[in-house]
């Protein structure tokens, strides 16, 4: 159901939650500001709680000396068959300022790719920020991105598909290379025409996404979230309103 990835690389070891305690923060200076890993999540969860959104499955990973922290949340804001998330990263050592990215499509890594469907905070660790603030207002950017994706997604279940038009999208996708992915057109086509699962038995263009994106996650995680990420662009072009 999560499409969030959090991929820790060399010299970055994962953490939970109650270990980000542990970690010391330095002294501010006249113009930087550190932001404490722990409070930042803490302000963070809480923050959720307020609007009724629980975490439902939290990870993160910090680097050797503790500086830099990265960490993907996944929310019980759940539909079709997805899950939104929240990817975040902060540092200490002034080498990136603190983030938050937010969708149904999160990659966080430690060799600074960080995507999401839509960036709702990016802040200077200077005087002037306000944490909690900062993650209020994003939080509310958040919320009302997450409306236009869940309509996008019920559209698609509506856009019925005869079986010559799945099998012109799978073509042109990988044989045209339209989609720019890795080739998967026999993983997709079976992944269609024989679902896996009940709810993606109807022939839409909603089933058709969930079968390319099945198949890609037989990639490497930062080879699916690009495949994944080109997705809805290519699937645009054949939505059309019922």
């Amino acid at each position: 159901m999560s499409n969030a990835t959090l991929i820790a690389g060399k010299g970055v070891h994962r953490v939970d939650r109650e270990m980000l305690k542990t970690l010391s923060t330095p002294q501010g200076t006249r113009t930087h500001q550190p932001v404490s890993h722990f409070q930042l999540v803490q302000i963070l969860v809480e923050s959720l709680g307020f609007r009724r959104i629980q975490v439902v499955h939290d990870e993160y990973a910090v680097s050797a000396n503790g500086a830099k922290m990265f960490g993907v949340l996944d929310l019980d804001c759940e539909f079709t068959g997805c899950r939104f998330a929240i990817g975040i990263r902060n540092s200490n050592d002034k080498s990136m300022r603190l983030a938050m990215t937010a969708g149904y499509r999160v990659l966080v890594c430690s060799n600074m790719a960080f995507k999401g469907d839509f960036q709702p905070v990016l802040a200077k660790h200077s005087k002037s920020l306000n944490l909690a603030d900062a993650i209020a207002v994003g939080l509310d950017k958040m919320q009302r991105n997450f409306e236009p994706i869940r309509r996008t997604v019920e559209d698609w279940r509506r856009c019925c598909l005869s079986d010559d038009e799945a099998k012109r999208i799978i073509y042109e996708g990988f044989v045209e290379e339209k989609l720019k992915a890795p080739n998967l057109v026999r993983q997709v086509h079976e992944l269609y025409f024989t679902p896996q699962h009940e709810e993606f038995a109807e022939r839409t263009l909603w089933s058709l996404s969930n079968a390319f994106t099945s198949a890609f996650k037989t990639l490497k995680p930062i080879q699916q979230f690009q495949a994944t990420a080109k997705l809805g662009k290519f699937l645009e072009s054949y939505y059309r309103p019922f």
